[in-house]
């Protein structure tokens, strides 16, 4: 067709790793052959091999681990990605995005409460941290609202928040700016680890929408 655009060899090569991913039923964290061996399948060199994965990466389908390898990200099942034309902020948009967020996150909570597993209980205990975490530190810096998601059980949920904070991710980075007690702030997402890993659903979907609320207040408040 006139005016369509070839497809360019690292394009085909996402593809052909994509399906390599389905095809072989791999899921988040596991394990994908070496760089090398990826390279040999697909009749490449490693370093354009690489420059295909790093695509990837940078929507987290895959995770490239110095020393470690190639292994399958947590975003492979991202429906949503950002756009990449930058406009600028608007402040109706971060308040929208914790209004939609507080229509559906504490009812996930209460999910994640009955669901949870221990692996999801460690991923949550760490993404506590990052209240506090400063933001040049080095280590990751996990969201506790996608942590807890991941949580419930329910793939599509977790797909809707993941896709959400993906798409919105300049307005979520912005919310957090806009968090003046980053204490109360770790406190109450302690608050709702505690129900979570006590099996509470009412209490971490009360507790959820609550520090929703507030969430929202601070940042009227800040944007007005």
């Amino acid at each position: 067709m006139a005016g369509t655009e070839p497809i360019t060899l690292s394009e085909r090569l996402v593809t052909g790793l994509l399906d390599l991913i389905t095809d072989q039923h791999l899921g988040p964290g596991d394990p994908m052959p070496t760089v090398r061996d990826l390279a040999a399948r697909f009749s490449v060199t490693p370093p354009t091999m690489r420059e295909a994965l790093r695509r990837l990466q940078a929507t987290d389908a895959v995770q490239l681990r110095h020393g470690s390898g190639v292994y399958v990200g947590r975003g492979i099942f991202r429906t949503l990605l950002p756009n990449p034309n930058s406009a600028p902020i608007q402040d109706d948009m971060v308040l929208q995005l914790v209004e939609a967020r507080l229509i559906i996150e504490p009812g996930i909570a209460a999910l994640s409460a009955q669901h949870r597993s221990d692996d999801d209980l460690a991923q949550l205990e760490l993404a506590l941290d990052t209240a506090l975490q400063d933001r040049t530190d080095a280590k990751p810096h996990l969201n506790f609202h996608r942590e807890l998601a991941h949580a419930c059980g329910n793939q599509v949920l977790f797909e809707v928040v993941d896709s959400l904070l993906a798409v919105r991710g300049r307005e979520q980075r912005m919310v957090r700016l806009l968090i003046d007690d980053r204490r109360r702030d770790y406190d109450q997402h302690q608050a709702i680890f505690a129900a979570v890993r006590a099996g509470d659903a009412t209490g971490a979907e009360r507790l959820t929408r609550d520090h929703l609320r507030q969430l929202r207040s601070d940042i009227a408040a800040r944007i007005a």
